[in-house]
C-alpha cells in the first residue's frame, strides 16, 4: 500500500515512516505541512494519506477536504493527539475516513490502515453525542460564554432571571456541566460555541 505522511514534527514523521515501511508499506513521500502533502498526494496518487490535524499552512482536516473533492480516491486518515468532538466532527465533514491515535503501537496503526483502506465506506471516526438545545438555550449559551450575568442574559432576551436560571439548569444538564465555565468549555469542545 503506498502511502503519503505528513506531520510537522521531523522526528515523529522519521519514526513514523519507518514504522510503517516496517509493516510492509509503501511510504512515497513525506510532508511537514499540509499544503506539501496535498501537493504529494495530487503528483504521486497514494492509495492513503495519513495526516496529522495540527500543521502550519493548511491544516491536516483541510488537506481531507481537498482531497475528497479533487482526489476522492485517495484515503484520508487522520493521526493526532487531539480526539475533541468539535474536531472530530470538522474531520468527518472533510471526509476522513479514519483517526488513529499517536499513542497507537506499529502493529495497531498498521491493521488500522489497512483497514480502513480496505474499507473507506465505513466510518470509523468517533461518534460524538451533541445535545439537542432548544432555541432559547441556543440564545442563552452564546451570552453565557461571553460572560454575561444572569441579569443581562435576562435583560438581554426579555425575560426574568429566574427564567434565565431555569435555561441554564437546563443547559448545565443537557452539558453534564457543573456551573458556568464548564458549561462554554463543554460547548466549545462539542462545537456548540466556535
Amino acid at each position: 500500500m503506498r502511502l503519503v505522511i505528513a506531520d510537522d514534527h521531523p522526528l515523529f514523521r522519521m519514526g513514523l515512516k519507518y514504522a510503517l515501511m516496517h509493516q510492509g508499506f509503501d511510504v512515497v513521500a513525506e510532508a511537514a505541512d499540509g499544503l506539501s502533502a496535498l501537493d504529494a498526494c495530487r503528483t504521486l496518487q497514494p492509495d492513503a494519506a495519513l495526516l496529522d490535524i495540527k500543521m502550519p499552512g493548511m491544516t491536516g482536516i483541510e488537506v481531507c477536504e481537498r482531497l475528497r473533492m479533487t482526489h476522492p480516491q485517495v484515503v484520508s486518515v487522520l493521526i493526532t493527539t487531539f480526539a475533541e468532538p468539535a474536531i472530530v466532527q470538522a474531520a468527518r465533514a472533510a471526509g476522513a475516513r479514519g483517526y488513529v491515535s499517536k499513542e497507537t503501537d506499529p502493529e495497531s496503526l498498521a491493521r488500522q490502515l489497512r483497514d480502513i483502506v480496505a474499507h473507506p465506506e465505513v466510518d470509523r471516526l468517533p461518534q460524538v453525542d451533541v445535545p439537542r438545545l432548544t432555541p432559547r438555550e441556543s440564545e442563552v449559551l452564546p451570552l453565557l460564554a461571553q460572560g454575561y450575568s444572569n441579569k443581562e442574559i435576562a435583560k438581554n432576551l426579555g425575560v426574568s432571571p429566574d427564567t434565565v436560571k431555569d435555561h441554564l439548569a437546563r443547559l448545565y444538564a443537557k452539558l453534564d456541566a457543573g456551573d458556568r465555565t464548564q458549561a462554554v468549555s463543554r460547548a466549545r469542545s462539542i462545537g456548540l460555541l466556535h
